[in-house]
């Protein structure tokens, strides 16, 4: 899938009105904060639409997933006169995800935008029960939505027909960080995920292929290592962040790729003690990590979540094609040698760039990867054969 361009803003200003969602009994209460009272957009086709985001297990603050999305959501809204809400769980539970989409559609929102593979069990309950609603799912592959559901057909699990869905080769941006972090020099580094799903298994993957791969061009495949594991978890604690001070003060790990949520706390908290290096993930996080110590974040293996809202919304909303979208569960990453125009990238503003891994040479490394003079392995089963040193630690929770 072509990234499209946002459609200029539709002049003149329409009557707002409400499209309800198909009735369903029970509404539960939600995070409503945030409304933006714009008067709605009507489409050339005479719909109008009003654009709701419910959040995962985190929040719009949460320098990731749930804010990417929510700024993404609210900036497109903002920009065509529609109306935009958000809601926010009152637990990390399918029940309550389900009873916040509920109250959106009771509201009358009938885009829905769900960030994250946890809304798998929500898709199956309510793409059927609100037919008329559009679902935008990111981060939703074929297995989360179908749950314990493998033996039937995958129309039969979900709604196919009000559904669209997003996966990212995460073992791009994985492996684009990783290059970079062994040209910049680096050569103890360290990955830390969250919980040991295949997202996250593709980011540290691809993370330890790239650093094996600057590695061996730059003749020091003896002298790189990886130290590898999983939090179990999407946030950092005290037990994680011990691991950490291990990590960077005892073992002399220089830089962590903390993969997994909040998890990069206990990263960032371990590296400020020594002057410590991290990098972010799904999100250009330096701002957050930043906090810690100024100059801490050297890059973030970013998703392009805000692009693919606003290909989505702008389908819906702007241009009337979202049969071109709808039914499908793209897999997105590479699709021009502008590495800005991809659905995974590195940031170029807070990359530190340096005289060994400049601009030029990230541009030099997308071209070929686009071209496929570089191929990444998404497998997620083994462990990529290397010759840097890689230290396989499993879990630390």
């Amino acid at each position: 899938m072509k990234k499209k361009l946002m459609a200029a803003v539709l002049a003149g200003a329409m009557l707002l009105s409400a499209t309800a969602c198909s009735a369903k009994e029970t509404a539960t209460e939600a995070d409503t904060s945030s409304v933006i009272q714009n008067e709605t957009e009507t489409t050339t086709s005479g719909e109008t639409y009003k654009i709701a985001m419910v959040t995962d297990s985190g929040d719009i603050t949460d320098q990731s997933f749930n804010q990417t999305t929510y700024e993404a959501c609210k900036a497109f809204a903002e920009a065509n006169g529609v109306d935009f809400n958000y809601y926010k769980p009152d637990s990390d539970s399918d029940e309550a995800r389900i009873a916040a989409v509920d109250q959106a559609c009771a509201e009358g929102y009938n885009i829905i935008v769900l960030p994250g593979y946890l809304f798998g069990a929500t898709l199956r309950e309510e793409s059927p029960a609100y037919p008329d609603v559009k679902f935008i799912a990111l981060d939703m592959s074929e297995a989360d939505l179908r749950g314990d559901q493998t033996d039937v057909d995958l129309s039969e699990v979900y709604n196919v027909e009000n559904t669209y869905c997003a996966i990212y080769q995460e073992e791009l941006p994985g492996y684009m960080a990783g290059y970079a972090a062994v040209k910049m020099g680096y050569k103890h580094l360290g990955f830390l995920g969250g919980m040991s799903v295949p997202a996250v298994i593709r980011y540290g993957f691809g993370y330890v292929q790239g650093a094996n791969a600057a590695a061996v061009e730059l003749g020091i495949e003896d002298e790189v290592t990886v130290e590898y594991a999983y939090g179990g978890q999407f946030y950092g604690d005290a037990d994680i962040t011990a691991a950490m001070d291990t990590w960077y003060s005892t073992n002399g790990v220089e830089v962590v790729f903390a993969c997994g949520g909040g998890i990069y706390t206990s990263a960032a908290e371990a590296a400020a003690k020594v002057g410590g290096k991290v990098i972010g993930v799904d999100s250009d996080q330096a701002p957050v990590i930043d906090a810690y110590a100024e100059g801490m974040t050297i890059t973030s293996a970013m998703k392009g979540l805000a692009p693919t809202v606003n290909t989505l919304l702008s389908a819906i909303v702007l241009e009337d094609t979202w049969a071109d979208y709808v039914g499908k569960i793209d897999n997105l990453g590479l699709v021009s040698e502008n590495p800005e125009e991809n659905y995974v990238q590195l940031p170029l503003e807070s990359t530190q760039w340096c005289d060994t891994f400049t601009q030029d040479d990230y541009k030099a490394l997308v071209a070929s990867m686009v071209a496929g003079d570089i191929t990444v392995d998404n497998n997620i089963e083994t462990m990529p054969e290397t010759a840097i040193t890689v230290n396989d630690l499993g879990n630390i929770k």
